[in-house]
């Protein structure tokens, strides 16, 4: 197969609300590739870089995917949801009057390094062949190991407190959603991801990244011109 985008890494602007596997389909059908896959999932309430691999660079997907990532987004503090972002319903209120700037600032530095963070109950890790946000969404609860994740960069800014503006650069297996529910338990409050976007992965920007739109309509063109 001759095709242009076979055995090509492709980098992706994930749209709000589609799944990973969303686009990937989306890509196969344009080009009926027989192999793409992508390094990294990312939900569907978040946005951003999602890199495909086609053809044989299928092959070189572990060595992205174990790249350090950059995210953006925002916090909402005073709040939890069961699943830590806006998927689900608010289920708990907090106090959020004694929190200050100072309070904020203790609260990132101590994020910064490697730490151990447990992950989300609605996460795809599978407990005794069960993923665990299979039994979230049946009412039980998986006990979840923590795993030592490095922050490497962890920028906040609160001008619109109770939401918190947040830019963090992380290693392979951090969820940004724990990070959320854990600086809420810092500040001796709750928190939950509201918004979330994936801005680079190693040295890949979402700068650099098509629409699926432009993609797509590439991957067909090209297609026409063989």
């Amino acid at each position: 197969m001759n095709e242009p985008y076979n055995d090509s890494v492709l980098l992706l602007d994930k749209p709000l609300t589609w799944t990973s596997f969303d686009v990937v389909n989306k890509v196969r059908y344009a080009g009926k590739f027989k192999k793409v896959g992508h390094a990294g999932t990312l939900d569907p309430l978040a946005t951003g870089l999602l890199i495909l691999c086609t053809g044989k660079k299928t092959k070189e997907i572990d060595q992205y995917q174990a790249q350090i990532k950059e995210y953006t987004g925002k916090f909402i503090l005073g709040k939890t949801t069961p699943s830590a972002d806006a998927e689900t319903e608010v289920d708990a209120t907090f106090p959020i009057e004694h929190i200050n700037g100072e309070m904020l600032e203790t609260a990132r530095n101590k994020f910064l390094g490697k730490i151990s963070q447990v992950p989300p109950l609605f996460s795809a890790i599978k407990v005794k062949g069960k993923r665990a946000y299979e039994a979230a969404r049946e009412g039980k609860t998986l006990e979840l190991k923590a795993r030592e994740i490095e922050i490497q960069e962890f920028e906040i800014e609160a001008d619109n407190f109770p939401e918190i503006s947040f830019r963090v650069i992380c290693s392979k297996g951090t969820y940004i959603r724990s990070l959320a529910r854990d600086f809420g338990l810092e500040v001796g409050s709750g928190a939950y991801l509201s918004e979330l976007r994936r801005t680079k992965i190693g040295e890949f920007s979402v700068d650099n990244a098509e629409t699926v739109e432009n993609m797509v309509q590439k991957i067909k063109d090209s297609n026409e011109d063989l």
